[in-house]
């Protein structure tokens, strides 16, 4: 049976790169499923930079919006998979489908992909939960909208890991 990893914490707090560990402890074909675009300078760095610490021991795949297909059409010999990241996924699609919807249907089918997962799933999201309270109400709806899948994600999560400092703290299930 597939297990399903929980990885948050803040921003630049070690997520993506413990990610990268506990996968590369795997044996077999491993994906790095992206979620991220290059809207800007700082992100075309950051994404750079994030495909040459994958090296050539992934297949990478870059899928902004359609994440649950994603998954579900992955190579049968893929062992592991890590989503990065749920939020920047989140934001893709309050920003395309511009949407004031407080359910989104895309968020239902990869909630309801993780009880049958078809491999191994590293997931990295951000806690957004912890800060200050957005002033504008987008800012507040995003933060909402993300601590509810942040949270139906840790409930069919095997385990769930909290990064702090580059430090990872087990919330639920083995040992880091």
């Amino acid at each position: 049976m597939a297990t399903i990893t929980l990885i948050t914490g803040g921003a630049r707090s070690g997520k993506s790169r413990y990610a990268l560990s506990l996968a590369q402890a795997h044996r077999g074909s491993r994906a790095f499923i992206a979620t991220a675009e290059p809207f800007d300078d700082e992100m075309q760095v950051r994404i750079r930079k994030h495909r040459e610490e994958r090296g050539v021991s992934f297949i990478t795949i870059e899928e902004p919006l359609e994440l649950t297909r994603t998954i579900d059409s992955l190579p049968a010999d893929v062992k592991i998979a890590i989503v990065d990241c749920l939020t920047v996924w989140l934001g893709n699609l309050l920003h395309y489908q511009r949407d004031t919807a407080d359910d989104y249907p895309e968020i239902t089918r990869f909630v309801e992909l993780l009880d049958r997962p078809p491999c191994d799933l590293i997931i990295v999201s951000n806690e957004v939960g912890m800060g200050i309270v957005p002033q504008n109400d987008t800012a507040r709806r995003f933060r909402d909208l993300c601590g509810q899948m942040n949270e139906h994600v840790a409930e069919r999560s095997d385990r769930v890991i909290l990064m702090v400092c580059g430090i990872p703290i087990t919330v639920k299930g083995g040992k880091t």
